[in-house]
């Protein structure tokens, strides 16, 4: 039986030195349990010595394999970079600062094989400050369970274990790295979860900042959306345009009896124009979602169409 392969994803920015320790780490424990192994160090967009270190590894082991990119691109894009070189049957994710121990991978391999797509590091103890935390709690614990209805406690851990075709399936951009668990069990596949060791950071500085809190908050406002309407939008615009309508042909029944019981309307004139506005803003809505609707039509007829084509083979 061929035995199965593992390849390490490791995204990088300024962490020149992290790079080795976390190489060493990594093959030691590989070592132990005898598995083939790849590493793939994505340079994103580095400003110290990190490639340089990368590129070190690079000539001394040819199991390492190395991707730059000229300026930062972000996390989303060097996850979908370093997926595009992964060859193997299993593949790792790790962040490069050290914070992820090594010796938790024979762990996430048993338990991908017990027939998991995806196994999410949990850092249940964790060492980082209080204004990192804070906002991971609320997104993991409140919003991400409301909004996607996925049970893990630690979407964004930079430690996870995939199967091949998962992989394969993930199109990353923008801050979707933090919500892989939900595109995947959107996609059908098997999530699960593993508590991990945390460990302080030694050096380096977090990248970490508010902005990226932004950025993400919107980020699971798309991806929400994508799992819960994306083969349905004509629900989600149909919903809320239906609610519209019906709020603004109330009111503008309301009116009509005022006119007609009353002869007038008089300061009645702003509720006139609500009534308007929200029964064309429902109007609006619901012509929307049959557009989404249509255009889903058009492109699921097109990637079925070859369905209808009969192909030959010469004998």
């Amino acid at each position: 039986m061929k035995k199965k392969t593992l390849s390490f994803v490791i995204p990088a920015m300024n962490e020149g030195e992290t790079i080795r320790p976390l190489y060493l780490g990594i093959t030691k424990e590989v070592a132990k349990i005898g598995y083939l192994y790849q590493i793939i160090l994505i340079d994103d967009g580095s400003t110290d010595n990190t490639y340089q270190e990368m590129v070190k590894l690079y000539k001394h082991d040819h199991h390492v394999v190395v991707v730059k990119h000229r300026g930062n691109r972000g996390k989303s894009e060097a996850l979908q970079n370093g997926f595009s070189y992964a060859t193997g049957d299993i593949v790792f994710t790790m962040d490069a600062d050290l914070q992820d121990d090594p010796k938790e991978i024979a762990n996430f391999i048993r338990k991908i094989n017990t027939g998991y797509d995806l196994v999410s590091g949990w850092k249940k103890i964790r060492h980082d400050p209080w204004h990192k935390v804070l906002p991971s709690r609320v997104l993991n614990n409140f919003l991400i369970p409301l909004l996607t209805n996925v049970k893990i406690h630690d979407t964004n851990c930079g430690f996870k274990a995939y199967t091949k075709e998962l992989v394969t399936s993930l199109q990353l951009y923008g801050e979707l790295y933090r919500f892989i668990p939900v595109l995947a069990q959107k996609n059908g596949f098997r999530i699960s979860e593993l508590v991990i060791t945390h460990r302080q950071r030694k050096y380096g500085k977090s990248k970490f900042n508010w902005k990226r809190n932004i950025r993400g908050l919107l980020d699971l406002v798309t991806v929400s959306f994508i799992s819960g309407f994306g083969n349905r939008p004509g629900h989600f615009f149909g919903t809320f345009g239906l609610l519209s309508f019906t709020a603004g042909f109330i009111i503008g029944l309301y009116i009509t009896y005022l006119r007609i019981t009353t002869g007038s309307i008089q300061y009645r004139h702003p509720l006139l124009f609500l009534g308007m506005l929200l029964m064309i803003v429902g109007i609006q809505l619901i012509t929307s979602g049959l557009l989404a609707e249509m255009i889903l039509s058009f492109k699921f007829d097109n990637k079925n169409s070859n369905n209808h084509i009969q192909v030959i083979h010469k004998s």
